[in-house]
């Protein structure tokens, strides 16, 4: 069966699972996860259109790996974030990430979190070490900040979750929502 098309600029050979992810990963930046299909990622990889079900199973497997990709860039972020000299930088900078991504990113954040994708209490095996690992990050930098009690890292997690929202909807402008969890931090430090 060819996998493959005819065009002199496209994918060619290799690994075909990275190019089909790189190819959904951009389209991802441009579009919400609902309107990316399996046909639209064959065609911006610039294989056929029966290429992608060598890799995705279906719409569904090509949503879930959209949603660990985004999560892993989201944990990078705000790993990348908790690099700062006091413990209380971190903390914002961990929070300050997390928002940056929402409002940079709309469309990957809106998938990590979209419950049909990633069903709560029943993440893939791939997605669930990394919301664990998130999870750890977040606390880590609460504790180091004096917060460590299980209510105010989910506290926490909810107001960066939250204003990251506000601010990819467009409801709040990234800096109000910065300077909203800076003097959140603040009032809790």
């Amino acid at each position: 069966m060819l996998l493959v098309s005819s065009s002199k600029t496209g994918y060619h050979h290799g690994d075909l699972a990275r190019a089909l992810e790189a190819a959904a990963m951009q389209l991802l930046e441009r579009m919400p996860a609902a309107e990316i299909s399996l046909r639209e990622v064959a065609r911006a990889a610039d294989v056929s259109h029966n290429a992608p079900y060598h890799h995705f199973t279906d719409r569904r497997g090509l949503l879930k790996t959209l949603a660990e990709r985004s999560m892993g860039e989201l944990l990078d972020a705000v790993r990348q974030g908790t690099l700062a000299d006091t413990p209380r930088a971190a903390l914002v900078g961990a929070g300050a990430a997390y928002i940056r991504f929402a409002a940079e990113h709309p469309n990957s954040f809106d998938v990590i979190y979209d419950p049909t994708v990633c069903v709560p209490g029943a993440p893939t095996e791939t997605m669930a070490p990394l919301i664990d690992e998130l999870e750890s990050v977040l606390a880590a930098a609460a504790r180091a900040a004096g917060l460590g009690d299980a209510d105010d890292v989910a506290a926490l997690w909810g107001l960066a979750h939250g204003l990251g929202t506000l601010t990819a909807a467009g409801h709040l402008r990234l800096d109000a929502s910065l300077d909203a969890l800076n003097a959140t931090v603040d009032r809790l430090v």
